[in-house]
């Protein structure tokens, strides 16, 4: 697999996986854009209403026709909150070249075209987005925005990240807020289109049998050759040296649960950003595989919890644990939780957990070659924090470190909220 990256023009960049690997290619546009409570609605909003229509290919069901008569492509779309940005995903998957039964077709060329098209050459009427489109996809994003509690275990770490980040971007939802939806319409939506397509970071990628002459291919595309260039409005993850509370802030809440849904989001305080690894093989040990110290000892042994683990959020340099537990164990639970924090402090590890970790991790990063969505998420994970490091590399750094290392990391991590939901 090879990787490169050219700017295309300030602020647009084209990258490349070359692979032999797969028979399909995988292309995927990403806008990025810093999120803030004025535009994280009609970001959603957006996202949604351009996989409805394009210049060429006017709505839902001529995209649908198009992608059949490509042998079959997928078409596919969604929205993210990546640190203190949203981001805007678009992918087209289709047939390698190589395996289409007639020769001369450019099935590559094409359907980098059509994503494009449909990314940057909406359909619209009269400088506005169709309002029958419109309307239709704000009553589903407000269905949305009212099911999020139907995933409990969702919604409760949503709830534990906007306790945490109060006032802040990151505590925003990713699909935005009912209340915005009522003054939008395809006039105003599309003027904040174009302000969006102008000022966003834009990252293009393509994965798969690539031909030498792509860079000149998409330099050529019309709708390439349209956008300007900018400064890209979004935001670098750099959450790093931070104060550690002093006091936790407990938060309960009651809904129809039959099964409590427990969430910490501890903070971490590190001085630089290369001490990722370090935090990936802690939060391993402390809860990222079926080997940690909360998988053990809060499901296994005590059996207090239905499901245990941690996850790091490295672009807000924060660790969230997430148990499902008895309603009546909270307490048991969150005591057993806070011992095997405080034992991690005390540095009551083993080299064998670390091992275990750093096989883990190594394992995952294998991995990422075995489908072309992930390599291209690791790759644009790279962009968007700007640390570009091989997986050699990445797997390099992870075997370097070392029980020290792991003890520095859980000496700087205290626990900032406690969500608890009950019913």
């Amino acid at each position: 697999m090879e990787y490169k990256q050219e700017e295309l023009k300030k602020g647009i960049k084209f990258h490349t996986i070359n692979t032999k690997k797969f028979k399909t290619n995988l292309i995927a546009v990403f806008l990025t854009k810093k999120l803030d409570r004025e535009n994280v609605t009609k970001n959603a909003l957006i996202s949604a209403i351009l996989r409805r229509g394009s210049k060429t290919m006017c709505s839902q069901e001529e995209i649908s026709k198009q992608m059949e008569e490509m042998y079959g492509a997928g078409f596919d779309c969604g929205l993210d909150k990546t640190g203190d940005n949203q981001v805007l995903k678009f992918y087209l998957e289709t047939v390698n070249d190589n395996f289409l039964p007639q020769e001369g077709q450019n099935m590559l060329k094409d359907s980098l075209e059509k994503l494009l098209e449909i990314v940057f050459n909406p359909y619209v009427e009269n400088e506005s987005f169709k309002p029958e489109y419109v309307e239709q996809e704000k009553n589903n994003i407000k269905q949305r925005i009212e099911g999020k509690i139907d995933n409990k275990a969702r919604y409760a770490l949503d709830r534990c990240i906007e306790e945490m980040y109060q006032d802040e971007p990151y505590g925003l939802y990713r699909f935005g807020y009912i209340e915005d939806l009522e003054n939008l319409n395809g006039n105003n939506l599309y003027a904040y289109y174009k302000e969006l397509i102008n000022s966003c970071k834009i990252d293009i990628f393509v994965s798969g049998m690539i031909q030498d002459d792509m860079n000149q291919t998409i330099l050529a595309n019309e709708n390439i050759e349209k956008l300007k260039e900018r400064t890209p409005d979004y935001v670098l993850p750099r959450d790093l040296n931070k104060t550690l509370p002093e006091k936790e802030n407990i938060v309960t809440e009651s809904m129809e649960v039959t099964q409590g849904k427990l969430i910490l989001g501890l903070d971490v305080s590190v001085d630089k950003e290369d001490l990722r690894y370090e935090i990936a093989i802690y939060n391993c040990i402390l809860g990222g595989s079926a080997n940690s110290k909360l998988f053990q000892n809060v499901r296994e042994k005590a059996h207090l919890a239905y499901v245990a683990g941690s996850s790091y959020l490295r672009y807000k340099n924060i660790i969230v644990i997430n148990c499902g537990i008895e309603i009546a164990n909270y307490e048991k639970a969150l005591e057993l939780i806070h011992q095997q924090i405080e034992d991690m402090k005390k540095g009551e590890f083993t080299e064998e957990d670390i091992q275990d970790a750093k096989k883990g991790i190594v394992a995952a990063i294998n991995a990422i070659d075995d489908e072309q969505d992930t390599g291209i998420t690791y790759y644009f994970g790279q962009e968007l924090s700007e640390t570009y490091i091989s997986m050699e590399e990445y797997k390099n750094r992870i075997e370097k470190v070392s029980k020290e290392d792991v003890l520095h990391i859980a000496e700087n991590v205290a626990v900032n909220t406690v969500y608890f939901l009950k019913d």
